[in-house]
């Protein structure tokens, strides 16, 4: 399973950005996609995530500023970003928990990372 995450950019304050993420691969499905974000020097903390019923958890800095969407049938989550802020500044990572059909066990992975900046 592979992912490509697109829609990094630079942006002002205030201004907002889309980003998107596309699982490829075959034999699997998946149970939940989501965003993390990463600074130099720091952690990767999660952003918002969603399972392929609906249910979506949001960091408390991001909530009501960002929305996180999916698209199961295409293997697509996008991460509405609104009303950015300089803060938000950092890489995104796309993760996706996923099981080959028929089995039981459980595999994360991540996609590239793509660079959001918020100028203020």
């Amino acid at each position: 399973v592979q992912l490509q995450a697109s829609g990094g950019g630079l942006v002002q304050a205030g201004g907002f950005l889309r980003l998107s993420c596309i699982a490829s691969g075959s034999g699997f499905s998946i149970e939940n996609m989501g965003w993390y974000r990463q600074t130099l020097g720091n952690q990767r903390d999660l952003v918002a995530s969603i399972t392929t019923s609906g249910a979506t958890n949001y960091a408390d800095a991001v909530a009501g500023r960002f929305l996180i969407s999916g698209d199961f049938t295409k293997k697509t989550v996008y991460l509405q970003m609104n009303t950015v802020k300089p803060e938000d500044t950092a890489a995104y990572y796309c993760n996706v928990a996923w099981r080959y059909y028929g089995r039981t066990k459980i595999h994360n992975n991540w996609g590239q990372g793509t660079q959001v900046t918020v100028s203020s």
